[in-house]
């Protein structure tokens, strides 16, 4: 089996990746799609392109089933640093955006506390 390797240098296709869980679980038990993820998802794609931060060597809002910390709902997390978010709000977003996927220092107040899980 063959691997595909970036002939680019050692720079990663994107600076960073923001998942949001949009998952809806069935007979109606919490989840982050009841909590506005999609909303958070919607603005945070939208932020990141204003601010010319998306593509190649920028930064990639993604969509994502569970990620399993459904009581921290919604939910997000920014890869490569590996760090947790929980949002209410645009403004939450747009902080997120502008501190860490723009200038990359994480949100303090916003992390999702470690021990948060399903």
């Amino acid at each position: 089996m063959s691997e595909t390797h970036d002939t680019t240098g050692d720079a990663p296709y994107y600076e960073r990746h923001i998942f949001f869980c949009l998952n809806e679980r069935e007979r109606g038990e919490d989840s982050c799609a009841l909590h506005g993820a999609k909303e958070g998802f919607d603005h945070c794609k939208k932020r990141v392109k204003a601010e010319g931060l998306a593509g190649r060597g920028g930064v990639r809002v993604n969509k994502a089933g569970c990620l399993d910390r459904c009581a921290g709902g919604p939910v997000a997390v920014v890869y490569p640093e590996g760090v947790w978010y929980t949002f209410v709000d645009e403004q939450d977003i747009d902080e997120i955006v502008e501190s860490h996927l723009k200038n990359g220092q994480p949100v303090e107040r916003l992390k999702l506390a470690p021990d948060v899980g399903r």
